[in-house]
């Protein structure tokens, strides 16, 4: 009875270890999901998704996932290129497209995106004006996903996309800006005001000179201006005198001041 317990135990051991060696084996993994393999610590190439065997004590694997990583930017104090303090924060969009540079190329693929992204988002603002970080976001956008792409690719990253959330100006500046825009909407009414008078003087042109070339015309427009005096119910009638009436009896009146005494009638001879 002892032999059998001790060959029950013996048997027992065997299947203990042969279950911890399959377990140690075997990995599963998801479809978002990449498995970096080190033979004696020397890349030996990256498997997955599904079931993976490996050499236990041998082989060690470092899981990576493929899905996007949405990453905040933390805020960042910017001065712009017309010495005006701002703090901005962005958000980043990344994934790994290259498993083993992530792995091999860079310790933390994670904390040295998020560290790239930092200071370039500091370098490209500061590089524009307040006016183009408020009103050109997208080309800024563009400009620091670019960089990051580019300086990301040796790590088998690839940044898809970057958005400035929030551009914090202080309360100085805020009014500051409040003043500029009103100025500036006062300068554009001014403007369209000129236009309109401008416009109008151009459409007076127009009918003066149609009205002169037909003398009935203006004829016309006279009883049409009684009439709508006359619709008015008032007690005083303005008669419109024509401006060349007048010039031509301030002429005559002048000319007859001017007359000299020499060419003035005197007595008749006897």
């Amino acid at each position: 009875m002892p032999y059998l317990d001790v060959n029950t135990f013996a048997y027992a051991l065997i299947i203990i270890v042969l279950l911890g060696i399959i377990t140690t084996a075997l990995r599963i993994l998801r479809e978002y999901e990449r498995a970096v393999v080190f033979t004696l610590g020397r890349f030996s190439g990256v498997k997955g998704p599904g079931l993976v065997i490996i050499i236990p004590f041998v082989q060690q694997i470092v899981r990576v996932d493929l899905r996007t990583i949405v990453h905040d930017v933390p805020s960042q104090d910017v001065i712009s290129r017309d010495n005006v303090s701002v703090r901005v924060n962005a958000v980043l969009y990344f994934r790994v497209v290259d498993p083993d540079k992530a792995i091999i190329q860079v310790e933390n693929f994670l904390a040295a995106t998020s560290q790239l992204a930092q200071t370039t988002l500091r370098s490209v603002l500061g590089k524009h004006e307040l006016d183009e970080m408020l009103a050109e976001r997208d080309k800024l956008n563009a400009d620091i996903q670019a960089i990051l792409d580019a300086q990301t690719d040796a790590w088998g990253i690839k940044v898809a996309n970057v958005e400035i959330k929030h551009v914090d100006i202080n309360e100085s500046m805020i009014r500051a800006i409040a003043r500029q825009a009103e100025a500036e909407r006062n300068r554009r009414a001014r403007v369209i005001s000129a236009e309109a008078e401008q416009q109008a003087a151009e459409k007076l042109v127009e009918a003066a000179r149609a009205l002169s070339e037909l003398p009935e015309a203006m004829q016309l427009r006279y009883l049409s201006a009684l009439h709508d005096i006359a619709g008015e119910r008032s007690s005083t009638i303005v008669f419109p005198i024509p401006l060349d009436l007048l010039g031509q009896l301030s002429r005559t009146f002048l000319s007859g001041q001017h007359t000299p005494p020499s060419e003035a009638p005197g007595p008749a001879a006897p």
